[in-house]
């Protein structure tokens, strides 16, 4: 259902334009749709309710944009998204929007590259790649969930699809939305500089969207009744309302933050990580192995994750013991336990290679991996959001970034006023966001503390990733700002990839990091560039590599 809208402003703007009902529940809501009708280029930082139909809202501003005779891109970070997205575009759209997607094929794809490029297809829906789509008179970019970090390009020149986003918006005047249920740094970045807006609902609307989100033993009334209700994985008040919804007809949906069965082990005596003779890579209870969690006896053949060999006598490389237990628990070992807890129930997984897009109504227990979550319909009964360690403890710069993304990705699969639990230590920040559903003032207390310590995107940041002597070799070259502070050399994060063709150099492959301010961002990266145009004259073959604001700093 729409409503009309008009505005006063003066006699040449559009009259009654046709908003959606649902964009009323957003304070500016209603005159963003207007001036997008209008052929205005607003720029917004939208915070989806929970709940909210997201890939039909993204298909009506696309819609409203289309109608004004202009084009719209509008990126989602899976295959899974676009196909919500489109599905939504198509039924407002008809042929005149269309999905770009690395899974489509060479021909297809250039195909449907044509049609944009034509003008024929108006919208498009793609992945990261969809941002450099040729879509002519520009009207709308959009992107959703931008903190994902599928939208970081891999390869050289590692542009971000939000930067280029936000680049094409600026040059062409289009409008401009980062929308999501959580929001990140960068996009509160622009938002206080004045580059884009706020476009959230009030707080009451907030209130009355939100499902309950509660801590077990947040209060010492809570400890009271259940007394290790932080000691053990799964309280008993979050199993008395998954049983409540389960017989209600509800589902129930278990986030995990690892699949597998007993992805990490450690030694049971002295607790140090179980690693593997060969490799020194880490050893896991493979899927459908058997193993107790804390077990005097060796448990029943790990093996190591980086290299598949099976340790059949582990023995811990600091004390001596045979003894393993249980670091993590897997996707797979929680379903099993939980088809223990509940007899009689379907049980169903999804995660990695085996994700499932939608599940039916009905009474059963969803264990998904962050990410990997079905939608259910109605919307779930109950959500158990488990391990929060897992997720909180990364050494990443956004660990709890991406912590609060992927909870409130999961909490808005609930039906309002159905219940979710978050296993954590209540006095964590993050912990308080969530219960609050506060993403606006996480991202604002994110930024500040990041600016106080001189991390992205408060300032600028150069890694430079290469042997000792192709770094030296670059900064020896490179003429650098004034204000740069050079941290380094430090070894390559684990995590990080290699320089391309340094699996063939047997030199350890180090990184440095540029810092300067955000004034001095420009000038550091055309040093950098030039720099790296005398190492190709010189026909310098040793690996290295330059990223500015990688996703992924160490």
């Amino acid at each position: 259902m729409a409503q009309e809208d008009s505005t006063a402003n003066g006699s040449e703007e559009t009259p009654h334009v046709q908003v959606p009902e649902a964009w009323y529940r957003y304070v500016h809501g209603p005159a963003f749709v207007t001036a997008l009708a209008q052929g205005k280029g607003p720029r917004a930082a939208w915070q989806a309710l929970p709940g909210e139909d997201w890939p039909r809202r993204l298909a009506e501003l696309a819609a409203t944009v289309a109608g004004a005779g202009r084009s719209a891109i509008l990126m989602v970070p899976d295959q899974r998204d676009l196909d919500r997205v489109l599905a939504e575009c198509e039924r407002l759209l008809g042929d005149s929007a269309v999905g770009l997607s690395a899974g489509l094929g060479p021909a297809a794809r250039y195909r449907r590259w044509l049609s944009v490029l034509r003008g024929t297809a108006r919208v498009v829906v793609g992945t990261r790649s969809a941002v450099f789509a040729p879509a002519g008179n520009l009207g709308l970019i959009a992107i959703w969930d931008d903190g994902d970090d599928t939208y970081a390009e891999p390869r050289a020149p590692y542009p971000h699809a939000r930067e280029v986003a936000m680049l094409r918006s600026h040059e062409t005047g289009a409008a401009f939305v980062a929308a999501g249920f959580a929001r990140t740094a960068e996009i509160q970045a622009v938002v206080e500089t004045g580059w884009a807006h706020d476009l959230v609902a009030d707080r009451a609307v907030v209130r009355k969207a939100s499902p309950r989100i509660s801590v077990p033993g947040d209060s010492d009334a809570a400890l009271e009744r259940d007394p290790v209700a932080r000691a053990v994985r799964i309280p008993a008040v979050a199993f008395a309302a998954a049983r409540s919804a389960l017989k209600e007809g509800a589902g129930v949906l278990v986030q995990v933050p690892r699949r597998g069965y007993v992805p990490a082990l450690a030694c049971a005596k002295c607790r140090t990580p179980a690693r593997c003779r060969h490799c020194n890579g880490p050893l896991a209870l493979p899927d459908g192995r058997a193993g107790q969690r804390h077990s005097p006896e060796p448990a029943h053949s790990p093996s190591c994750r980086w290299c598949g060999i099976t340790e059949a006598a582990f023995r811990c490389q600091a004390c001596g013991s045979r003894a393993l237990r249980a670091v993590v628990i897997g996707a797979i070992r929680t379903a099993e336990e939980l088809g223990r807890a509940f007899p009689g129930v379907p049980i169903r997984g999804s995660s990695g290679g085996a994700m499932l897009d939608t599940v039916e109504p009905g009474p059963q227990v969803v264990v998904a991996t962050v990410g990997a979550e079905p939608v259910l319909p109605g919307g779930y009964g109950v959500a158990l959001l488990l391990d929060s360690w897992a997720l909180l403890g990364r050494a990443d710069l956004r660990a709890a970034e991406d912590a609060l993304r992927r909870w409130m990705a999961a909490a808005t699969l609930v039906r309002a006023h159905g219940q979710v639990f978050v296993v954590a230590e209540p006095s964590i920040p993050t912990v308080q966001t969530l219960l609050r559903w506060d993403p606006v003032g996480h991202a604002r207390a994110e930024l500040a503390s990041r600016a106080e310590v001189g991390f992205p995107p408060a300032v600028r940041m150069a890694a430079i990733d290469g042997t000792s002597d192709s770094i030296a070799e670059l900064l020896s070259t490179a003429t650098l700002p004034d204000d740069v502070v050079v941290l380094g050399p430090v070894p390559l994060p684990p995590a990080a990839r290699k320089p391309f063709s340094s699996g063939d150099s047997p030199a350890e492959v180090e990184r440095i990091l540029l810092r300067v301010d955000r004034r001095s961002g420009a000038a550091l990266a055309r040093s950098l560039t030039a720099a790296q145009a005398v190492r190709s004259t010189h026909r310098s073959d040793a690996p290295l590599r330059v990223q500015i604001d990688p996703v992924e700093i160490g």
